[in-house]
């Protein structure tokens, strides 16, 4: 098994979390994160939006620690941005928080997630033909319905995400395609 690479993730508090949980700002660290350094108006051309808009947006990012300044990348006066971390989590508490402001992002953020988890999948049952043999049989979209307590799905979750991060970056050379993995673990509607 590949050797452990841990990532680099920050936890987001109230005040971040706030900032954040915007669907376009949501938007431009994904494409940060997902495709490298970029200007704003190459983001906004990603996105179909403004450059204003994105250069809007990038800099609240930025005034929030999430993405920063690129300089290698650019040449004259463009300002080129970068995430700042890998990845992106909260404590589950915020969802609970006194604050309404702060319950509301929390909620906007996980919205905004499995909106992107959904796109994400589409898009591949949609191109996956332009992809070679051995990447459709790898691939996978399964469902599970286990009967758990909060505790084991807990466990479940955390054993999960360890074994995932155990591959870290180890794929290297031509073979290797950046993939995406998606874990959504909630009980089920009893009705």
């Amino acid at each position: 098994m590949p050797e452990n690479t841990p990532r680099n993730v920050v936890s987001l508090g109230p005040r971040t979390l706030r900032a954040l949980a915007h669907p376009l700002r949501i938007q431009l660290l994904k494409a940060l994160r997902h495709h490298g350094p970029a200007t704003a108006s190459q983001l906004a051309d990603r996105l179909g939006e403004s450059s204003g808009a994105t250069s809007y947006h990038l800099r609240q990012l930025a005034e929030h620690g999430l993405i920063e300044d690129a300089p290698e990348h650019g040449k004259g006066r463009e300002r080129w941005w970068r995430a700042a971390h890998d990845g992106t989590t909260f404590d589950a508490d915020l969802l609970d928080s006194e604050d309404p402001e702060v319950r509301g992002a929390a909620n906007v953020f996980m919205h905004e997630v499995a909106t992107i988890h959904a796109q994400e999948a589409y898009t591949w049952i949609g191109t996956r033909h332009e992809w070679d043999d051995a990447w459709s049989r790898a691939s996978d979209l399964s469902d599970f319905s286990l009967d758990l307590t909060p505790e084991q799905l807990t466990e479940l979750t955390g054993k999960v995400h360890a074994l995932i991060e155990s591959y870290g970056t180890a794929g290297t050379g031509d073979a290797t395609e950046k993939v995406r993995l998606h874990l959504h673990a909630f009980p089920r509607s009893r009705g």
